[in-house]
């Protein structure tokens, strides 16, 4: 089994998308959770088939059930914006959920916004801030900027301008479209002491991969 996964893997890097189906589909309908994983990734995007979301959906629901990370926030995502089935909030929250508790970071910041916008569960300021940084600590700018904005006006955590500039800092570095224009306004009010803090625990921070961010 591991050797046929293996040829379909190196098929699908090759680009031979229609040898990597043949090898993967048999050890899906075994039950190999990977192999489910890769199909849905397959259907989904139209790699070597026409694509199939409700097809798609199938397999991540195979391979979420068994623990895949990938296939539950693929799950989530897809129950979230009606991708191949008819959109469900409760699903959405729970698939994500699995994943961010499993240190997935894109199902850690959607399950934020869920969160801040009271999407699928009771809004709550503080549960969207906590999981805004357990993205944001693995390098997720979106989410690096929406913490500093939680920062900045003080929502679910203590309001903390130098944690904000820290944080805009942050996401700006790694490529926050609207960081820097935030980081400019926000600065205007600050002291040239607080910005030069900011700056200075922005730069620990990202030299300790998000390991010292306080």
């Amino acid at each position: 089994m591991a050797q046929d996964f293996g040829k379909g893997l190196t098929a699908y890097r090759r680009g031979d998308f229609a040898s990597a189906l043949r090898n993967w589909t048999p050890l899906a309908e075994q039950g190999n959770a990977e192999a489910q994983y890769n199909l849905g990734f397959m259907y989904r995007n139209g790699k070597g088939i026409p694509r199939d979301d409700a097809e798609a959906l199938r397999w991540f629901h195979l391979a979420a059930e068994q623990g895949v990370v990938d296939a539950q926030y693929n799950l989530g995502f897809m129950y979230d914006i009606g991708e191949g089935v008819a959109p469900d909030e409760a699903e959405a929250l729970r698939w994500y959920r699995l994943a961010a508790e499993m240190g997935h970071a894109a199902a850690q910041y959607n399950l934020g916004l869920k969160y801040q916008n009271g999407k699928g569960v009771a809004q709550n300021d503080a549960e969207a801030a906590r999981w805004y940084r357990l993205a944001a600590e693995q390098g997720t700018a979106v989410a690096q900027f929406n913490l500093a904005v939680a920062y900045y006006n003080g929502d679910g955590v203590g309001q903390d301008l130098v944690a904000a500039i820290m944080w805009f800092n942050i996401a700006a570095e790694n490529g926050d479209g609207d960081a820097d224009s935030k980081l400019e306004f926000v600065v205007k009010s600050m002291t040239p002491q607080d910005i030069a803090e900011a700056r200075r625990r922005a730069k620990i921070c990202i030299e300790s991969n998000y390991r010292n961010c306080d």
